[in-house]
């Protein structure tokens, strides 16, 4: 059947809105791979790689709910497309860095690409009816697989020029992508939103212990993600010896499962509900949590034969099933996570879900330089895991008090007084 009119445009906003999260959840993650050849050059420590890795993170993270507002004000489309180019000179600028400071620096400004989910969500969102909102979104949010292009895209592009020329190739690709972007998009003044919401009437949602609780759950399944998709790359180098283009392949097992799965989780979640999605999520990931953080082992057992020498080791092949189980259940965890705040926030979900997504984004910078922090103190590298399984054990303990066997809130926990 032929669309009319405003449901083709609706379609090429949501096509060019998703194309361009894509290329921007790309340039966002780059430190995944440029950071390694990187921390080569100038001779950083795990810490110092973390702290490299998470910079554009913060930045991205922190401008999510200005940005917001923006959207609001001024309408999706100009912001979108500004937001796009003004990353464009820090892309380049990385090509020419030579120092710690400046990588750290222009991290920060490229990191403004990331904070492209708080203007795409509301702009798509506001071209599509209430029914069919919840997929559009998730279309819009499978641009999360940006990071498994930057994977499949990146080490080939510095195999074969050196890591200097992958920054100029983004910045151009952002450049392309920007206009391609307001090409194809447009605009409608009936969705700009009539005055503004202050930054601190946004946080006035933090009085409700729900949205503690939803930050909670999305720093592990979002935070996670961001975190052992900037993390895993570097670790598969490291552990198993392999070179950048096959480390930085079996990583892409871990991201783009877990970027284009999230419309099937929003899927999921409209069937089965949000409480019986995150609870089954945090599970899953409980235990492969749990696997993947024994480090190998080497032990010798005494028998009537003698000492026998048994060497426990998870094979690159168990490592990569075991995080491709982890990308989808993530997918699936953040759209259910958000499907919790569309339940019970319909009248508030722009703020919330900026503060959600915040939350979510600062678990992604605090990640890295955790698992950094961790590798430098032990020497273990499995305790990135570690620390992963002691977030999803919160989460569950929280879900466990939080909600009863029929997935409402407990009386303990019920929502404080609109009031507050």
């Amino acid at each position: 059947m032929a669309l009319n009119n405003k449901e083709g445009t609706a379609v090429r906003v949501l096509a060019s809105s998703t194309f361009a999260f894509t290329i921007c959840f790309a340039v966002w993650m780059m430190f995944a791979v440029l950071g390694i050849p990187i921390k080569k050059s100038l001779g950083l420590n795990e810490t110092q790689f973390g702290l490299l890795a998470a910079m554009p993170v913060l930045s991205g993270s922190l401008v999510r709910v200005p940005l917001g507002i923006w959207c609001d004000r001024y309408g999706g489309r100009i912001v979108f497309f500004l937001l796009m180019l003004a990353t464009v000179p820090a892309i380049y600028l990385i090509g020419l860095a030579t120092e710690y400071w400046q990588f750290l620096a222009l991290g920060l400004m490229i990191g403004l690409a990331g904070g492209s989910f708080s203007v795409g969500t509301p702009y798509v969102a506001r071209w599509f009816p209430k029914e069919r909102r919840g997929l559009a979104m998730g279309i819009f949010g499978a641009g999360n697989s940006g990071s498994a292009l930057t994977k499949f895209v990146a080490p080939a592009i510095i195999a074969a020029w050196g890591w200097q020329s992958l920054p100029a190739v983004y910045a151009a690709g952002m450049l392309i992508t920007a206009i391609a972007f307001w090409m194809f998009s447009a605009t409608d003044p009936s969705h700009n939103v009539a005055g503004t919401v202050s930054f601190a009437q946004q946080m006035k949602v933090l009085k409700d212990r729900r949205v503690w609780r939803y930050c909670q759950y999305y720093s592990v399944v979002f935070g996670g993600y961001v975190g052992l998709a900037l993390w895993m790359t570097k670790y598969y180098v490291a552990e198993y010896g392999f070179d950048l283009r096959l480390a930085a392949l079996l990583a892409a097992c871990f991201s783009l499962p877990g970027g284009v799965l999230r419309a099937l989780g929003g899927w999921i979640s409209d069937r089965y509900g949000a409480y019986q999605v995150t609870w089954w999520v945090m599970w899953v990931c409980w235990v492969c949590f749990f696997l993947l953080s024994y480090p190998p082992t080497s032990m010798v057992v005494k028998t009537v034969n003698g000492p026998l020498q048994m060497d426990l080791a998870l094979t690159p092949w168990m490592f990569t099933a075991l995080l491709f189980v982890v990308g989808i259940a993530m997918a699936i965890g953040k759209a259910s996570v958000f499907k919790f705040i569309g339940d019970e926030f319909a009248d508030n979900i722009g703020a919330v879900s900026g503060v959600v997504g915040l939350a979510g984004g600062l678990g992604g910078f605090v990640l890295p330089i955790m698992f950094g922090a961790l590798l430098d103190l032990t020497g273990v590298r499995s305790s990135a895991f570690m620390l992963l399984y002691g977030t999803v054990c919160v989460s569950l303990v929280s879900m466990h008090y939080s909600f009863g066997r029929s997935g409402t809130p407990s009386a303990a926990q019920a929502p404080l007084a609109k009031a507050a």
